[in-house]
């Protein structure tokens, strides 16, 4: 009976795992986007110009590129559970402050305080998943991590908008969304034996593994910055980081200017290619966990990807047909997202996840807080075309960086193989 029910137990909790993952994760996301899609209730109440608020988006990605980078040291010594807590805590403060803001200082509060609490997540979340989720469901809960991501990015303009509209209020607005935050870290706490990460579930090593893991000798904190792997993942994230910052901030813009297809039709691209990107993820689960080489799937979606922002730049398509490439394009990132993460787990020596993700993952923020300003330069410039062009040589690059780390993956399979023989 047990031998029956085992498994099935594994499911579940593996699922409950992941759900509270994907949940929190999610969260993280939606507060990229807490004052964005207020700019122009803040223009007519404050009279602020795009620069001016432009500015409180940079202090949120420069907080949290620094903080995810310094956060993984943390979540190494405490455990990413209690980092989570705090996380939480702090987008709440985050959604109080802005509700209360009256000026430029305490929109900048809250920007930061928000900033404060996306720093940890990807440290968190990817320690929890590699230490609570079995082997064989690892690449799903990569998959469910990536598209509640993107599902946060497109709750929250409507969740913000909405509610400004149905109120009149973007301060009350700004006030739910503290609450939602105060849900979710109700939730987790609820559920905190299931976060526990220092009592590792089904993906913890066992037998010998653990034995010869326990009897390596200790290395010093900083170790791991040697690894060239783990730059190279960096400056994955920071190139795929800078094709997805185009395509969120500029894809619609750039379509109305080159085919004459009004706003109100454009904007829809990004939604498309966020929806998209969640379908391709959810194959990506799937790939991952059966994949060798997984720099060889990231390495053909990507480039799929490229491919089609290069026809959308050359201005041949009818102007429908190139929303419906770009937002197709999609695709083909979120296919790369679960072997992405695994990759950079099977580069990440042992004992160091949540110090080698929380610095990866800082080149995420760094390729928001660079892209934005270098590509609104082009398109003021009107370089229309060199946004999608620009935007594809952001993949290839990333690709170049992903096949070196699985080359460097492979060897060091290669070598332990030998060794173990």
């Amino acid at each position: 009976m047990t031998s029956i029910n085992a498994p099935t137990a594994t499911l579940r909790q593996d699922a409950r795992t992941i759900g509270l993952i994907g949940l929190a994760h999610g969260s993280s996301h939606f507060f990229h986007l807490l004052l964005p899609p207020l700019f122009p209730f803040l223009i007519a109440e404050f009279g602020y110009s795009y620069s001016e608020l432009g500015l409180l988006v940079s202090v949120f990605f420069v907080i949290s590129g620094v903080g995810q980078a310094l956060s993984g040291f943390i979540v190494d010594r405490v455990g990413a559970r209690p980092v989570m807590f705090f996380a939480l805590s702090s987008f709440v403060a985050a959604g109080l402050a802005a509700s209360t803001a009256t000026g430029y200082a305490g929109l900048m509060a809250a920007a930061a305080l928000a900033g404060l609490g996306n720093a940890p997540f990807h440290p968190v979340d990817f320690t929890i998943l590699n230490k609570r989720v079995s082997a064989q469901r690892l690449g799903h809960g990569f998959s469910v991590h990536g598209i509640s991501g993107n599902l946060g990015w497109a709750t929250a303009p409507v969740f913000m908008a909405g509610i400004t509209a149905a109120t009149g209020s973007w301060r009350t607005a700004c006030l739910c969304g503290g609450l939602l935050a105060l849900v979710v870290l109700a939730v987790m706490v609820w559920n905190r034996d299931a976060l526990d990460d220092r009592q590792a579930a089904g993906a913890a090593p066992a037998g010998k593994a653990a034995a010869a893991t326990a009897a390596l000798a200790p290395e010093h904190p900083m170790a791991f910055l040697r690894l060239p792997s783990v730059w190279l993942c960096f400056s994955f994230f920071f190139w795929t980081t800078c094709s997805l910052s185009v395509i969120q901030s500029f894809a619609s813009p750039t379509l109305q200017k080159m085919y004459g297809l009004p706003l109100s039709q454009t904007s829809m691209v990004v939604t498309g290619y966020m929806l998209c990107g969640a379908a391709g993820m959810v194959v990506g689960g799937f790939l991952a966990g059966r994949v060798a080489r997984l720099e060889r799937t990231i390495t053909a979606c990507l480039l799929a990807t490229a491919a089609l922002l290069v026809i959308a730049g050359t201005g041949v398509l009818p102007g429908v047909a190139a929303m419906v490439f770009v937002a197709l394009a999609g695709v083909g990132t979120g296919l790369a997202g679960p072997s992405r993460d695994m990759l950079i787990k099977r580069a990440a020596p042992p004992g160091a996840t949540g110090r080698v993700y929380g610095t990866v993952y800082s080149g995420l923020d760094l390729g928001f807080s660079v892209a934005a300003p270098v590509f609104g330069a082009m398109l003021d410039a009107g370089m229309t075309s060199g946004i999608f062009y620009g935007s594809a040589a952001a993949l290839v690059l990333g690709v170049a960086s992903a096949g070196v780390v699985g080359i460097g993956v492979a060897a060091r399979a290669r070598a332990q193989r030998m060794a173990a023989a």
